[in-house]
């Protein structure tokens, strides 16, 4: 029996909502249109995993958060997800679907950077993100989730960096859900102009284990070219949680993207990263882990599509899985006609910690011009017993040999996140969930 996917809210309830935050008329009308669509639209599919009977309808649209005057006014562990050097500025924290705080340095204001929360953004600089929202990386219409995100968009972050401008500290967004009913409908849009540069990271965290909510969260990353974009994340979301992720990215001609991204949220996931290497030149090198374990399901498609000649592309997976939680990977790399000359690699790799876990990696390969070099790997076991019998030969605990073997084996992501204490947060969050 199929669970209704139909939202329970109306027409009236976006226009007021709308109105209630003072947004452009392009965008009010831009919800009414996605609400009337996604009636329609089909759910989506991910490969090999019925979301069916997930929750997708259950969940508080429209809750408050509570102003902050400083960051010692968080609670400590969310405190702890804040880099030490970003006290002083280039960080935004949202609390539920309200933000709370923001700074930018002066620096990077006077440089013409742009980070502050959607809302905000489509008060102060509506011309601008109109440019950007759902008409090119990400479409409106694509199925109803992401039609639904569209018309109830509650949070997000907006962050613009000018032509030739490089930012060389790292901006970091922390999106904290404190009511464990707090529906999360989060969109993120990255510009890069022309030889710019700029390292963004995000964190989610949510409590209240098993009550039932709901987060749907999009990002759009648009790369100039020579431009560079570093994007790192942190999803911990509780178990109650039935998150729908869709991260993608558009890379223009010598343009480089990098992915990092730690997926550790409790509850059912369905999480898609995407990237078009759209000009010639162009690179992407994206890296995931993710840990499963519980009952959860999840399902990750990782793919990147080659359209410009001497494109570059590298996929990295890796997971593990614990107790009875099930989880699909797939692997996507895709070289269009004309792509000449253009490079895809990709490498999957599952770690199993018992019998009754589940993981299937499947690398996929779709080749439609000749002078292009491709190549996949793929790995699907359990713990190595070499690894445990030496480990234990020098007096270490099979308990304790495990927990080693499991973050060696998620370190060539971890490693990767850009900013100290966001790494200091996946350790933990990964020591936590290994035992």
């Amino acid at each position: 029996m199929s669970v209704d996917t139909k939202i329970a809210f109306d027409q009236e309830y976006i226009k007021a909502y709308s109105e209630k935050r003072q947004e452009p008329k392009w965008m009010a009308a831009l919800r009414l249109k996605a609400l009337e669509k996604s009636e329609n639209l089909p759910m989506p599919k991910p490969d090999k995993t019925k979301i069916d009977k997930w929750n997708f309808t259950s969940f508080k649209h429209d809750v408050a958060g509570e102003a902050i005057s400083s960051l010692d006014d968080l609670p400590e562990d969310v405190r702890d997800l804040v880099a030490k050097d970003q006290e002083s500025g280039n960080l935004l924290v949202h609390r539920n679907s309200t933000p709370v705080f923001n700074q930018l340095s002066n620096e990077l204001k006077e440089q013409g950077v742009i980070f502050t929360d959607i809302q905000t953004a489509l008060q102060n600089h509506g011309d601008l993100v109109e440019k950007y929202f759902m008409k090119d990386v990400m479409k409106v219409d694509e199925n109803r989730l992401t039609a639904v995100h569209a018309a109830l968009l509650n949070s997000g972050t907006f962050l613009y960096v000018p032509r030739n401008v490089e930012v060389e500290v790292p901006i970091q967004a922390l999106y904290w859900q404190e009511d464990p009913e707090a529906g999360l409908f989060n969109h993120v849009i990255i510009v890069a102009e022309d030889n710019s540069s700029v390292t963004y990271v995000e964190n989610f965290l949510s409590y209240g284990h098993d009550v039932e909510s709901v987060a749907n969260i999009i990002a759009e990353v648009h790369v100039g070219q020579n431009a560079r974009v570093t994007f790192g994340s942190v999803d911990n979301l509780a178990k109650g949680v039935t998150t729908y992720v869709n991260r993608r990215a558009n890379v223009a001609r010598d343009g480089k993207v990098d992915w990092a991204l730690a997926q550790m949220n409790d509850g059912n996931t369905v999480s898609t990263n995407t990237t078009h290497l759209i000009g010639d030149g162009s690179y992407a090198d994206s890296k995931t882990v993710t840990i499963g374990r519980g009952s959860q399901s999840q399902n990750f498609t990782n793919q990147i599509f080659h359209h410009g000649q001497n494109s570059e592309g590298v996929l990295l997976v890796h997971g593990v899985q614990k107790d009875s939680a099930s989880a699909i990977f797939n692997g996507v790399t895709k070289i269009e006609h004309g792509a000449k000359k253009s490079n895809g690699e990709q490498t999957q790799r599952v770690l199993m910690m018992n019998e009754k876990a589940r993981g299937d990696a499947n690398p996929i390969l779709l080749i439609d011009e000749d002078d292009v070099m491709a190549g996949h790997a793929a790995s699907v076991g359990k713990v190595d017993p070499i690894q445990l019998y030496y480990l234990q030969s020098r007096g270490i605990s099979r308990q304790e040999a495990e927990r080693l073997i499991i973050h060696g084996f998620l370190a060539p992501v971890i490693n990767e996140l850009p900013i100290e204490g966001v790494r200091k947060r996946a350790v933990e969050v990964t020591e936590g969930k290994v035992n």
